[in-house]
């Protein structure tokens, strides 16, 4: 078995070493930004801007990439010696120096005026033109840290599974570079003072501002301060969404009708399909001073019509039908994998199922209930897209934070405390959950066969689930159908002539002297922005479950850090991601602002977070007594993944891919700075319209994007297909 694990590492070894010199020697090492993939490849023996590696050094001066060619080169005569600690040194020496010198080059040379002064006695000019790395220099990177990593596991560290050490070295370093990096750019701003120099007292002058964390609303004054009225009402809606999500999941899984499931899955993900604004703009046609609530009380009851919804009231609501669903579908894969053979030992010692709920169901729901209120509390931090809509006078962080960066104060230092505050609740928030878990087992998916018939919800669970879920349910049709109405009508309010007039400009096909013409202002945006988001999804979704299974299936020195590094892209505002990411990766080696790369990036690590708390509440109820029997029969790490457990993570699975492609493609304020007008997307169409008073056109794109993203949805569940545990289900 241990001869097995040394040859598929060596087998590994030999690959990525080849990996690499084929990415130096063939591949365009900068990333052109002003021309296609397929013309840089062509181009890889040619111009500076497309030249291999290899060719940068022999042809275009431009000795200092070398490095990478010295590193693999080392690694390759640890590839050499025999498995032992000594080629691990050798391994970890090649990748680890090749890797600390490429980027020190990328990160000096080119990035700064001065590297062209202190090189030029060396160089002459030769600096002058770096650009960020690309595909080449890309998958040199990730040849050079995985053979870093066989080295680390050569040397005996993760039990010395090459797989598992690749996957923690990989995901720290994404971690480090597309969260950490540009957080802390981003957050550095808040110790520095107007003049950009490095001062305490302007942190502190900021911190304690009497706006943020004053409680005037305590002793008769009008509101408190932001950072109150922020973690009071992510408090009310993480607890808020966690209850109606577990009615919902409890009700689409144990409900006495199955034919209700579906249904129920439909309307509950109804929101999360929907851009941000359009739950808002349905809930002040309802209850906004002109809406149908206000005019039937002035009409039966006289009372006046006011802003009374616009505050505490309207944002939490407007949080709730936003967050929810998350919710439900991290809750539903926790109640499909409670064991029923569990409840029905207690009901065979005589236990009711009102007590076999309260002490057996309920405990073993504790990490799903956990993973959803962290994450709807952390949501609920970081959104301001209903604060803007619904917020009123009510004002919270992530809505200051954007008005100090895009209003006419443009105040990057307050910007950076607030987010700094923000940061610090969700790491609070992280690590109560840790506590409040603690190291208890909750495993009841076991290798064990379990035929198992669930027990029925206690006739009071059933009841208040039905009399929750199902009227919230209700009010979710209700509000769906006022704000999409105004996608059919002339003019809202003014001219209700039903019409299609705003879809025909949005999405109008004509048929021209060379066929189709896509004659619609949104046909662009649309294509777009399906493009970015497919690619993202899969890839979120799997960089996640990954992490997931690290978290719950390794044990490795910062993996708190890691678990809170995961979780980090939630903490800070879209905003704040946004403008971190035009800070970070706006000069060598990786100059990405202008790209459509850029976006996929955010909407992969924007969107990580769901990825992860979804996997990491599975694998909580997953054996890992499985994944040791495929081991001892000699099955890989990586056969172990593909073959067992991602079979038993099929409800994680889709909840990630849908999340993640979902909120890719209605998400607004993390890509609002990073969007070209090569790379318009479906959201900033849509704000644009509104922006110019054309809601109808607006609203008609929305009804658009959610019929496409149902049928998305439906989609990704019917490919990966339901998880199967062999039980029983009930019978007509």
């Amino acid at each position: 078995m241990a001869n097995a694990a040394a040859t598929r590492t060596q087998r590994a070894i030999l690959g990525w070493l080849s990996v690499g010199a084929v990415a130096f020697a063939l591949l365009p090492w900068y990333f052109p930004q002003e021309i296609s993939l397929t013309r840089a490849l062509m181009g890889a023996f040619g111009a500076p801007e497309t030249a291999s590696g290899l060719v940068q050094v022999l042809r275009h001066g431009r000795p200092w990439l070398a490095v990478a060619v010295a590193g693999l080169l080392l690694a390759a005569v640890g590839a050499m010696l025999p498995a032992s600690r000594r080629q691990g040194w050798v391994l970890l020496a090649g990748g680890g120096l090749g890797l600390a010198a490429l980027l020190g080059t990328g990160f000096t040379i080119g990035a700064t005026g001065w590297s062209f002064e202190a090189l030029n006695r060396a160089f002459g000019e030769l600096a002058k033109g770096q650009g960020g790395m690309g595909l080449g220099g890309g998958l040199v990177l990730l040849a050079l840290l995985m053979l870093a990593s066989a080295g680390v596991a050569r040397l005996g560290y993760f039990r010395g599974d090459m797989f598992v050490a690749g996957a923690v070295l990989l995901c720290g370093a994404l971690l480090l570079l597309f969260i950490a990096m540009p957080v802390l750019r981003a957050l550095s701003g808040a110790f520095l003072d107007d003049e950009g120099r490095f001062a305490l007292g302007a942190l502190g002058e900021r911190l304690f501002h009497e706006r943020i964390w004053g409680l005037q609303c305590l002793t008769g004054g009008v509101r408190c301060g932001t950072a109150w009225n922020t973690l009071f009402l992510a408090l009310l809606t993480g607890t808020g969404t966690t209850l109606l999500g577990t009615l919902l999941a409890l009700l689409a899984e144990r409900g006495s009708s199955r034919r209700l499931a579906r249904p129920l899955n439909v309307l509950a993900l109804l929101p999360i399909i929907t851009p941000p604004f359009v739950v808002g703009l349905g809930l002040i046609l309802l209850f906004g001073r002109a809406g149908l609530v206000n005019q039937f009380l002035e009409f039966a009851f006289g009372i006046t019509p006011s802003r009374w919804f616009y505050g505490l009231f309207g944002l939490w609501l407007a949080q709730l039908f936003a967050f929810t669903p998350i919710a439900f579908m991290i809750m539903r894969g926790v109640v499909q994998g409670i064991s029923p053979s569990l409840e029905e030992a207690a009901q065979t010692l005589r236990a009711s199922r009102i007590k076999t709920f309260t002490t057996v169901t309920l405990p073993l729901m504790k990490p799903g209930l956990a993973n959803a209120f962290l994450v709807g509390f952390i949501e609920t931090l970081a959104d301001f897209g209903n604060p803007i809509i619904v917020g009123g006078q009510f004002n919270v962080l992530s809505t200051d934070i954007f008005f100090a960066i895009v209003g006419a104060q443009f105040d990057q230092g307050r910007a950076a405390t607030l987010a700094l505050i923000l940061t610090v609740f969700a790491l609070g928030a992280f690590f109560l959950q840790q506590r409040v878990l603690g190291r208890a087992s909750y495993t009841t998916v076991s290798g064990k066969g379990d035929s198992g018939l669930a027990m029925p919800l206690p006739d009071g669970v059933a009841r208040l689930c039905r009399w929750v879920a199902l009227p919230w349910l209700a009010f979710t049709v209700l509000v769906y159908l006022f704000a999409f109405a105004g996608g059919f009508v002339q003019t809202w309010g003014r001219n209700w002539t039903p019409t299609f007039a705003h879809f025909i400009t949005a999405f109008d096909l004509q048929w021209g002297e060379h066929g189709l013409v896509w004659a619609g202002t949104a046909w662009n945006s649309l294509f777009t922005t399906l493009k970015l988001a497919g690619i993202a999804a899969p890839l979120c979704a799997g960089i996640g479950l990954l992490m997931a299974w690290l978290l719950a299936r390794t044990q490795f020195r910062g993996q708190q850090a890691f678990e809170f590094g995961a979780l980090l892209a939630f903490a800070i505002p879209g905003t704040v991601l946004g403008v971190s990411y035009i800070l970070a990766f706006n000069v060598p080696p990786f100059e990405l602002t202008g790209t459509a790369l850029i976006i996929v990036l955010c909407y992969i690590f924007r969107n990580l977070p769901v990825g992860v708390r979804a996997g990491t509440a599975a694998f909580k109820q997953i054996d890992k007594a499985l994944d040791e029997a495929s081991t001892m029969l000699r099955a890989s790490t990586a056969t172990t993944l593909r073959r067992v457990v991602l079979p038993l993570l099929k409800p994680a699975l889709v909840a990630a891919l849908v999340y993640s492609f979902v909120r890719s493609m209605t998400t607004v304020s993390a890509v609002i700075f990073l969007v070209t007008a090569e790379n318009e997307l479906a959201t900033t169409y849509i704000i644009g319209r509104v922006g110019n008073g054309d809601y109808g056109v607006a609203l008609a794109y929305c009804t658009v994007l959610i019929v496409l993203m149902s049928l998305v949805t439906a989609l990704i569940e019917a490919v990966v297909g339901q998880r199967k545990l062999g039980r029983r289900t009930k019978t007509a």
